[in-house]
């Protein structure tokens, strides 16, 4: 979560790399497995943060524009629920469903990169400039972050259904303003852009991650 620029052997952006590239990777090769299960849920942890990038597809890895380490952790949030969203759709019909969510604003070690005014922008500094504690930020704990995950793994609620993003335990609903404080961004939830991705996303592994095929 917004590191400092950094790439990977094949020189691709960290953020974008781990936290989408990777997840793709790694269902690729599972997806036999979960075929076979009869029934599988693929949960993929966002959050919130999507709100701050879409997915530029004309330089997803930073190549030719600036490097802003906020947008670029929206951008590969942004991609966790596009990647549900294509992963069920083309799952549904082997028995494969797929979630997206956001599991609240935690204090965890994810947060090691954030520099001091870091915590101002999510809002977790008082007036004195003081790291607030969890319940003052209004914060999870780890255990409550869990809670969306976990729900989404096992809920019969969302027996099916699929390719939703969740909050609090529940399915969110589409946010009107960008200032929400809950839902999910319409540019999330674009099936164009989903397909768009998991295209680029085999281009940039070099998986051609087909379910009906795998």
């Amino acid at each position: 979560m917004i590191a400092p620029l950094t790439r990977d052997a094949r020189g691709y952006e960290s953020q974008f790399s781990t936290n989408h590239l990777g997840h793709f990777q790694l269902t690729a090769r599972l997806f036999p497995a979960l075929r076979q299960a009869n029934g599988a849920r693929v949960v993929c942890v966002s959050s919130a943060g999507h709100r701050l990038s879409d997915i530029h597809f004309e330089d997803p890895n930073y190549y030719h524009r600036p490097y802003e380490k906020w947008p670029a952790y929206g951008q590969s949030k942004t991609a966790n629920v596009l990647f549900a969203l294509a992963l069920d759709t083309l799952g549904k019909n082997v028995g494969v469903r797929a979630f997206s969510l956001h599991p609240g604003a935690i204090f965890t070690p994810l947060l090691r990169f954030m520099a001091h005014e870091d915590y101002g922008v999510v809002g977790a500094l008082n007036e004195q400039g003081e790291i607030k504690t969890t319940a003052e930020a209004g914060f999870k704990t780890p255990e409550q972050g869990a809670a969306t995950a976990v729900w989404c793994a096992t809920s019969p609620q969302l027996e099916g259904r699929g390719g939703v993003y969740c909050e609090d335990c529940d399915i969110a609903t589409l946010m009107i303003e960008k200032d929400a404080l809950h839902g999910v961004m319409p540019w999330a939830v674009d099936a164009e852009s989903a397909h768009k991705l998991w295209k680029l996303s085999e281009q940039l592994t070099g998986v051609t991650f087909n379910p009906d095929e795998s």
